[in-house]
C-alpha cells in the first residue's frame, strides 16, 4: 500500500504523523506554526471540560479534565493541587488531568474559584 506509514515503532515508541520522526525528534513541529501532537499547544474555545471516563480501567471511574491551557509543568502542579483537593490520586497524561473516581463537582468548584469557565461534559 503505497499510502501506509508507520505511527508508533517498538524502538523508538510513537512517531510523528508529519515527518515519520520519534515525536521527542520531531523537526515539523519547528517548521509549522499548527501543533501535529495530541496535547502539544493550547488549541480550543477556552473552556476546560471536566468527564468522567471508566473504559479500560476495570469499571474504577476516573475525572479528566480537558482544555486547560497550561504547558507541562503547569498541568503537573496544578493536578498535584487538585489532587491534594479531593483527598485522592491522579495522573497527567498528553495533556489531560485524570483524577481517580467521580470527582466533578470538587474539581468544578475548586476550578471555577481559580478563574477557569468550566464545564461538565460527558456522562
Amino acid at each position: 500500500m503505497s499510502n501506509s506509514r508507520s505511527v508508533y515503532s517498538t524502538d523508538q515508541g510513537r512517531l510523528c504523523p508529519g515527518c515519520g520522526k520519534p515525536v521527542a525528534a520531531c523537526v515539523c513541529r519547528q517548521r509549522s506554526a499548527a501543533p501535529l501532537h495530541k496535547g502539544d499547544g493550547n488549541k480550543g474555545d477556552g473552556i476546560v471540560r471536566i468527564h468522567r471516563e471508566t473504559k479500560g480501567r476495570g469499571g474504577k471511574g476516573v475525572s479528566l479534565i480537558k482544555g486547560l491551557p497550561l504547558d507541562a509543568e503547569a498541568l503537573k502542579q496544578l493536578a498535584a493541587k487538585l489532587k491534594q483537593h479531593c483527598g485522592t490520586g491522579g495522573t497527567v497524561k498528553d495533556g489531560v488531568i485524570e483524577i481517580q473516581g467521580d470527582q466533578r463537582d470538587k474539581l468544578s468548584a475548586y476550578l471555577q474559584q481559580q478563574g477557569y469557565n468550566v464545564k461538565l461534559a460527558g456522562g
